[in-house]
């Protein structure tokens, strides 16, 4: 999710099944695409590489890399978690407020991330940042979270997903993650993420009061 995405990140629903052989095979060959990617980026930069340079870094063929990933930003703005947002907002009581839905999906994901999970999150958000065509990206997929957001809004509130309140209320909730998640890329990667999480949330659960 930065959606950025994303990071935020979300764990899996209880009872979610394990992935089956051929798509934890996928995921492998994703994450050896995304990888090799991140090292080049960090090493060259995002503009000097090209597609053929990262299949060849991760072993596989460039019609394997626009496979899976159709854009090089793609590469940046996607990882397994995306599609677990929704599962885990899912997951939530119905009766709780977004906000804090979102504060616990959130925290618990990253809860459960690697040292090199989060080490690519950081890339991540430099490259959000700094290269306007990932910027341009993820202005795409903030509306496609707050669509997603707002339906699972919608549901618990007995409105509509298009009420004006509802979409204030998805695009605030994802703006304040992507702020937190873009401060932790500027006070260094040691700086305490789930903190400061908890403190965008702070800001939106009393009613954008300072």
């Amino acid at each position: 999710m930065v959606t950025a995405r994303r990071s935020a990140s979300a764990s899996a629903a209880p009872g979610t099944p394990r992935p089956g052989l051929r798509e934890r095979k996928k995921m492998q060959t994703r994450q050896a695409i995304r990888r090799a990617a991140y090292r080049l980026f960090e090493e060259r930069g995002y503009d000097a590489t090209p597609i053929d340079q990262i299949a060849e870094a991760a072993d596989v063929s460039p019609s394997t890399v626009f496979r899976y990933f159709p854009t090089k930003e793609d590469i940046v703005l996607t990882d397994e978690y995306d599609t677990l947002l929704e599962a885990g907002l899912r997951a939530r009581p119905a009766d709780e407020p977004m906000v804090e839905s979102m504060r616990q999906v959130t925290v618990e994901a990253l809860a459960e991330i690697t040292a090199d999970d989060r080490t690519e999150l950081v890339q991540r958000m430099r490259l959000v940042r700094e290269v306007p065509a990932i910027r341009g990206r993820t202005a795409e997929n903030t509306a496609r979270d707050t669509e997603m957001i707002s339906a699972l809004l919608a549901e618990r509130s007995g409105r509509t997903a298009d009420d004006l309140e509802v979409r204030v209320i998805s695009a605030a909730i994802l703006a304040a993650l992507q702020e937190a998640l873009l401060r932790w890329v500027e006070d260094g990667p040691d700086a305490d993420l789930e903190a400061l999480v908890h403190r965008a949330m702070d800001v939106l659960g009393r009613g954008l009061t300072l």
